[in-house]
């Protein structure tokens, strides 16, 4: 078994009864996958996230000062699906989860396509969408905690055909103030939908104070690019990964992947 849910059985619908509030993540099975883990040593994955990390824990530390608003709120998109966001998502929070100084949040934001917790091979559970549903849930009632110390889950929860509204809701506004304000140590990275195949994701973006855009090398073309890049003009910070891309002839191949 992969994981260890301190929750009783699910109904039929897969979702438990009551939140689990603890989770076994295998994190021997992770590294064999080629992720990021505390264990893992020196991959080279493990040091591409340690370059990618730093420019946005230094905009996080700025936020704490008043420089970046939102800045320990970090979305991870792409312009389509396949390009490895959710993968370099979790790569993400677990580089940022080895730091001495931050606890990280890990929240599937990919509402109708959620895929966090089945990479992380962990059964699916209430989560963002209920609390947004007002179905009388808090944050901490579905916050699942790891064996990772530093490092917990928000589930995306129950799909809904009113996710879009949902996210762009006085209620999604008041619980990400709350999830930015509430540690100051915490950063907090969703795996958003793609920005060209759904509304959700530009919603999302724009109250982000950082975005992380996977763009998949040899793959994605330009327009393609450009066309999502329109889609987050009202984001102050952008960045981008360039994923899957091959090596230089005499150079380690190494690539990521959702």
């Amino acid at each position: 078994m992969d994981t260890s849910l301190t929750a009783g059985a699910a109904p039929a619908d897969g979702y438990p009864a009551e939140p689990a509030r603890e989770v076994d993540i295998n994190l021997a099975r992770l590294h064999q996958m080629g992720m990021v883990t505390h264990d893992g040593g020196r991959t080279s994955v493990a040091e591409d996230f340690r370059i990618i990390k730093r420019p946005l824990l230094r905009n996080a530390r700025a936020a704490v000062s008043g420089g970046v608003r939102h800045g320990n709120l970090i979305v991870v998109t792409s312009a389509l699906p396949g390009e490895g966001k959710t993968y370099c998502a979790i790569n993400l929070a677990m580089s940022i989860a080895m730091e001495k100084d931050h606890t990280v949040l890990l929240i599937d934001a990919d509402v109708a396509r959620p895929s966090v917790l089945r990479v992380l091979g962990l059964a699916p559970g209430l989560g963002l969408m209920d609390i947004l549903l007002g179905n009388e849930l808090n944050l901490a009632e579905v916050i699942l905690k790891t064996n990772i110390p530093t490092l917990s889950l928000l589930p995306a929860g129950r799909n809904n055909k009113h996710a879009t509204e949902l996210l762009a809701s006085h209620a999604m506004s008041q619980l990400l103030s709350e999830i930015a304000s509430r540690y100051p140590d915490r950063i907090v990275i969703f795996d958003s939908p793609p920005l060209l195949l759904t509304t959700e994701a530009g919603v999302l973006a724009s109250q982000m104070g950082q975005v992380v855009m996977v763009v998949e090398s040899e793959t994605t073309t330009q327009r393609q690019v450009k066309e999502a890049l329109a889609r987050l003009d009202n984001c102050a910070r952008v960045d981008l990964i360039c994923n899957k891309a091959r090596a230089f002839p005499g150079e380690h191949y190494h690539g990521y992947y959702d």
